[in-house]
């Protein structure tokens, strides 16, 4: 049987850009350029490593945004993956981290996985709890911020690096797990990479495919939402 694999991505504003708020309070997406997270190139790379080291395993990115947001999903599929679904709804904007956990799941269910990896966190809300919440929400075990990652007979198997020690973890499968920017540097995709991805699988879904009701998500939804900002001081 393949080894079905799933990998939560994201788009997120160039942190070189002129970043601000919009008027509602959530970042303005429309006035800067966007990229595939940082963070999450280094999950899409131990998963292709993964799939690599099996008889015979799939690839899946997975990732919930705009419509800009399948950037970020052709920049996964050119590095190696073999398939993409983005999740797309207007009743998604502002949708806060509990939110985003509750779509990914849904999402993550409806497309059938053995194991999902995530980056530690993004690269814009660096809250790192998604991979989490995404694994309570699945009911399955999480074996999180690992430096070194690999599958064997049914377990995925993992090093955690702290300051003082390091842990070896594992998890029977299915399962989640993280991996942190030590993993292994995220390869680039290769001019065949980039115009085979032009030919893979892009699935589009909305809540109503998976069952999410608007006010589950969303401003109203959220249950963490800016209150006031201030833009940066000029240098």
């Amino acid at each position: 049987m393949s080894l079905r694999i799933v990998v939560t991505v994201k788009y997120v504003p160039d942190a070189t850009g002129d970043r601000h708020f919009a008027d509602d309070l959530t970042v303005d997406r429309a006035d800067v350029d966007g990229l595939l997270s940082e963070l999450d190139g280094y999950a899409v790379e131990q998963a292709l490593q993964i799939a690599a080291a099996a008889d015979a395993a799939e690839v899946t990115v997975l990732t919930v945004g705009p419509e800009d947001a399948k950037d970020a999903l052709r920049k996964a599929l050119s590095m190696g993956a073999d398939k993409a679904i983005h999740v797309e709804d207007d009743d998604l904007h502002g949708t806060d981290a509990i939110g985003t956990s509750l779509v990914l799941a849904k999402a993550i269910e409806k497309a059938g996985f053995d194991l999902v990896v995530a980056g530690r966190a993004s690269t814009d809300g660096t809250l790192g709890v998604v991979p989490a919440l995404v694994a309570e929400r699945r009911g399955v075990p999480q074996v999180t911020l690992l430096s070194e990652v690999a599958v064997e007979d049914g377990t995925v198997k993992g090093r955690r690096d702290g300051d003082a020690a390091s842990e070896q973890l594992e998890a029977q499968l299915p399962a989640l797990v993280s991996v942190t920017d030590q993993s292994g540097e995220a390869r680039y995709p290769s001019f065949k990479g980039i115009m085979a991805a032009k030919k893979k699988p892009v699935e589009s879904w909305d809540l109503s495919d998976l069952d999410i009701e608007a006010e589950e998500v969303g401003l109203d939804g959220a249950f963490t939402k800016v209150e006031t900002a201030d833009a940066r001081p000029a240098r």
